[in-house]
């Protein structure tokens, strides 16, 4: 089962926000809290993509970046 659109987008907002602050609050070295707001990011952006697919046909102009 999808998400509602726009619940899907209110998650990736609030995942996006979380991701900034994040950064804003980062400590010195590697912080684990970047990596779990990024990956964060990354689900909330895919939820938002499948619900758009599943409801209207449609997709986002952007690709999430390939790791290589």
């Amino acid at each position: 089962m999808h998400q509602e659109p726009q619940v899907a987008l209110q998650k990736l907002i609030g995942a996006l926000e979380r991701h900034l602050d994040a950064i804003l609050t980062q400590r010195e070295g590697e912080d684990p809290g970047i990596e779990q707001a990024y990956m964060q990011v990354e689900d909330a952006f895919l939820g938002y993509e499948e619900a758009l697919s599943a409801s209207f046909d449609e997709f986002l102009p952007i690709e999430l970046a390939e790791e290589e």
